[in-house]
């Protein structure tokens, strides 16, 4: 074979390498395709998280189940302990304590009821009475005890005084008197309705009596108890010496009661 010149060989053989680097561009496998190594694998986003970053979204910190309970718990025992120290005031456990003997006497005028002939209307307002301040009467004494005070125990007695060294009892508003209990007790049947019905009407105007000056003493009536139980006397007792007139004239006057 002939020897060809270098300089004819030279283009040729750089056409030809040209040629075969444009045929393994266009048959570069599928699966070669270079792939980032650092792109993480496709998921779906987590609940609350974002789908821009993957990464969970800003949320508040939410503290745990044992923690909210000891808050209560905490809660609770602070809001006791106001309870106990604060606000009542000498007012409240002035009316507290004296209401005691002011209900113990209406029980003992309501028991009579049975013993001394009075109606079937009057016997079932009695029995009302009875239920009623018994209830109430515990609410007291509960109230003073929790708060380490004197207790006094449920009988008609007013209120202590000591004047120029010597000591009184001063009837609470509505009260009766000794003799007014006397003459109660020695009533029968209709006498003893009338009386009676006269007798607790005074009785239960005292008692709204107190619950005005409660709350119209300065910081009394806040305690939640003490607020609740004067409302209570107050509305019952108004209804009820609503109920006693109407009775009292049916009873006097001969007027039908509705």
């Amino acid at each position: 074979m002939r020897n060809l010149p270098l300089r004819t060989i030279t283009p040729a053989l750089l056409a030809v390498l040209a040629v075969l680097a444009c045929s393994s561009a266009g048959q570069r496998p599928v699966n070669a395709s270079p792939t980032p190594a650092s792109a993480p694998a496709t998921t779906a986003p987590a609940s609350g998280s974002s789908p821009a970053s993957g990464y969970p979204a800003a949320t508040p910190a939410t503290p745990s189940s044992a923690a909210v309970e000891q808050g209560e718990v905490a809660a609770i025992a602070r809001a006791k302990a106001d309870s106990l120290r604060h606000p009542y005031t000498p007012a409240d456990i002035n009316f507290m304590t004296h209401m005691i003997g002011h209900h113990a006497q209406a029980i003992v005028m309501a028991r009579w009821a049975p013993t001394h002939g009075a109606s079937a209307s009057l016997q079932t307002l009695a029995g009302r009475i009875i239920n009623a301040q018994q209830d109430e009467i515990n609410i007291m004494q509960t109230w003073l005890r929790d708060r380490q005070l004197p207790v006094p125990e449920a009988k008609p007695m007013g209120m202590s005084m000591t004047m120029n060294g010597m000591q009184h009892e001063m009837l609470m508003p509505g009260m009766l008197t000794d003799q007014q209990m006397k003459e109660l007790d020695q009533a029968r049947g209709p006498d003893f309705d009338r009386l009676f019905l006269k007798y607790m009407i005074q009785h239960h105007s005292g008692a709204l009596t107190m619950v005005k000056d409660l709350f119209s003493s300065y910081g009394a009536g806040l305690d939640d108890t003490v607020f609740k139980f004067a409302s209570d006397v107050n509305v019952d007792q108004t209804t009820e010496i609503a109920r006693m007139q109407k009775m009292l004239a049916s009873l006097v006057l001969g007027i039908p009661s509705q």
